[in-house]
């Protein structure tokens, strides 16, 4: 598996010392990850968690989509777990995130995820009001549909030690002056597949904030599992106005994917150009209320 010589995960495997953060990159502020304890464990692959994730950036546009479709999507063990949230009759929500990883302990990389939004293990499914519920309690729910990234130690990682979909594609980030652009390639044929653009919000609070994103799915042996990553926002906006948003699809398999969803009314923004975080290994899921 090729890494970046001489990088982090080359040379600490998942578990630098934080006084070797704050020597290459002075002007983080690590006082959060001082009061986490990483642990050894077992995913495949000896590990460590959490993961650190210092410097980062990420935009989530959340669509309405078709319900029938995403029921579909969703293994019968995943869906007597959890429901994808219906915000009215017939439909559904699925988030679209592009993250820029600048700085963590897999070294620099770039994301995007497609994921329906869905209940929290256990609780009933009230469509608009569970959502208003995981946004008070900035705790949110979801099954991955699709996780492209574009370095292979972030996809074996993904694969291996979470059995996320991901997939090795070319994943371009670039902020313009009023812009956050993510051009995501098409795996096989290597061309433009679709451009997920969004404002670079003026309304931005620098209140920190911590987001919890849940996921359930199946392992390589079978058993349902949750993982989690905690986020500490500081510096993060949000808006309804669909306008902040354009995602142009092309010609690709992942375009023809979103296409299939019947995406509709985009019903939040939320732009988050520094944030921090600390990725959890899975845990089998009758665990969580332990």
């Amino acid at each position: 598996m090729p890494v970046i010589e001489d990088g982090l995960y080359d040379r600490f495997r998942s578990n630098p010392p934080l006084s070797v953060i704050a020597e290459e990159s002075p002007e983080t502020d690590l006082s959060w990850f001082r009061t986490l304890e990483k642990q050894k464990v077992d995913m495949g692959f000896e590990s460590y968690s959490p993961n650190f994730y210092y410097e980062n950036t990420k935009v989530t546009a959340i669509f309405t989509a078709d319900l029938g479709r995403l029921i579909s999507l969703m293994p019968e063990e995943v869906r007597e777990q959890v429901q994808p949230l219906s915000i009215w009759p017939g439909r559904g929500l699925v988030a679209l995130t592009g993250y820029a990883y600048h700085y963590c302990d897999n070294d620099s990389y770039n994301e995007i995820s497609l994921a329906i939004v869905t209940t929290k293990p256990g609780d009933a499914n009230m469509g608009p009001i569970s959502l208003f519920r995981q946004s008070r309690n900035a705790d949110f729910w979801g099954y991955v549909l699709k996780l492209p990234v574009d370095t292979e130690l972030a996809r074996v990682r993904g694969v291996v030690g979470y059995n996320l979909p991901k997939w090795l594609t070319g994943i371009h980030y670039r902020m313009s002056e009023r812009s956050v652009i993510f051009e995501v390639m098409d795996q096989k044929s290597g061309k433009l597949d679709f451009v997920f653009e969004t404002d670079r919000l003026e309304d931005v609070s620098e209140e920190e904030t911590i987001v919890t994103n849940s996921f359930i799915n199946i392992d390589q042996n079978g058993r349902l599992v949750y993982g989690h990553a905690d986020s500490r926002q500081l510096k993060h906006g949000s808006t309804m106005d669909d306008e902040a948003v354009n995602l142009e699809l092309g010609d690709g398999e992942f375009s023809d994917f979103i296409r299939s969803l019947d995406l509709g009314e985009m019903v939040r923004y939320d732009y988050v150009p520094s944030f921090q975080s600390a990725l959890y290994a899975p845990k089998p899921l009758a665990s969580l209320n332990d």
